[in-house]
């Protein structure tokens, strides 16, 4: 492998991809780059609070910088090779994930990190990427498989699920099952399967809210935040203000005035509201147009996939990039339950930074393995003049 494909921005050989995975490259970029410039902007007021403004925006450079490296080399790598070690990474991180329910570290009240010196690692968010490429690898060869291999990740999927639900993380735990289940309804599965899959997961979901108070409560104040507007409904009034201050062009950037300390994680979970009161109602479509565009191109490349399981990893990958920034949206608008899921590319923290890197790095590979067709060199033949073949053909021929 060339080592310029450790370095991010300088492979040159990008110039030489079909037209859908080079707009898939440059449209992560840009999506990179306005995040970046909106978790500095949203961040930068908490941070000076601590004595760094720039204390959160340098951390996010260095998962931008492991997860660029990460994307090179995925990008250069084929998807067997990918697939080859994605069984372990899932149940490695799976692991984890069971484990932070034990000894992870507590945070607003979820218990989902390990510390790592400085830095705080997250299961549950880099088990996505993982958890594409195995549903995809399962239910692309759902009648192949006998009934012991099938119940047996059937299993492991559902106690990823559970042990997600226990941390406790609702909104993680419903985009995971909404990935499994709209890979496994592309992939063709019966509806018997699927409705019953339905169908427990909103028992799950309902029996998760109803014995968690706070989850209730949340619920509660989404429907009418204005019934308790400096406790439940405090978070969801001040994000629906920012959204509102902005209007049609915004008040510019860097210059929101709810991040100063009236909207709760502003860099984080909120971080759309502070995007909208800074770019306004045109910013906020540009960003959507620009949703659609990867919905666009990610349903392209599934289409011309060369085969079943790398089609459904385009549609994992659609699902965990385009699916969880509409749930942040749709909680930030107030349109869905006030929940704890980061969106994509733009607010801060690593394991979801280098999650959705890693995500979009898969499918610019797909779609690189599915435009690119080998191509088998053929010898020209040799042309010859009109004179020359009728002297050929008049040469005597040796006897035998």
């Amino acid at each position: 492998m060339n080592w310029r494909h450790f370095i991010p921005f300088f492979d040159t050989t990008a110039m030489d991809w079909a037209a859908t995975p080079r707009l898939l490259r440059w449209l992560t970029f840009v999506w990179l780059f306005v995040g970046l410039a909106v978790m500095y902007s949203a961040s930068y007021a908490v941070g000076d609070a601590v004595g760094d403004g720039l204390y959160y925006f340098k951390r996010q450079l260095i998962a931008i910088a492991l997860g660029m490296i990460l994307f090179n080399v995925l990008i250069h790598t084929p998807l067997r090779y990918i697939q080859g070690i994605s069984s372990f990474g899932f149940i490695g991180l799976l692991g984890g994930i069971l484990l932070t329910t034990i000894i992870g570290r507590e945070v607003n009240g979820g218990q989902r990190w390990f510390e790592a010196g400085p830095f705080l690692i997250q299961p549950s968010e880099l088990i996505k990427p993982f958890l594409v490429l195995q549903s995809a690898r399962i239910f692309g060869q759902w009648e192949r498989l006998t009934w012991r291999v099938r119940l047996t990740w059937i299993a492991l999927f559902c106690l990823l699920l559970v042990g997600i639900l226990l941390q406790p993380n609702l909104s993680t735990t419903a985009l995971c099952g909404m990935t499994l289940w709209l890979v496994a309804l592309a992939a063709g599965l019966p509806y018997i399967y699927l409705g019953g899959t339905a169908a427990g997961g909103l028992i799950l979901a309902t029996l998760s809210i109803s014995i968690r108070e706070y989850q209730r409560r949340r619920v509660m104040s989404f429907l009418n935040p204005w019934s308790d507007p400096l406790q439940d409904g405090y978070q969801l009034i001040q994000s629906l203000l920012a959204i509102g201050s902005g209007g049609l062009t915004g008040v510019g950037f860097g210059l929101s005035q709810q991040k100063l300390f009236y909207l709760p994680i502003q860099y984080t979970d909120f971080i759309f509201a502070v995007f909208a009161e800074e770019f306004g109602l045109i910013g906020c479509t540009l960003f959507m147009v620009m949703l659609v565009a990867y919905a666009t191109l990610a349903l392209i490349v599934a289409r011309q996939a060369k085969n079943a399981i790398h089609r459904l990893v385009a549609i994992g990958v659609m699902v965990i990039m385009v699916g969880q920034s509409l749930l942040n949206i749709g909680v930030a608008t107030g349109a869905l339950p006030t929940t704890g899921l980061p969106l994509p590319l733009f607010s801060y923290g690593g394991s979801s930074m280098l999650s959705s890197l890693v995500c979009a790095a898969l499918l610019i590979r797909v779609a690189r393995e599915s435009s690119e067709a080998s191509v088998m060199s053929i010898e020209q033949p040799k042309v010859i003049s009109f004179a020359e073949a009728r002297t050929r053909r008049m040469k005597p021929r040796p006897s035998r």
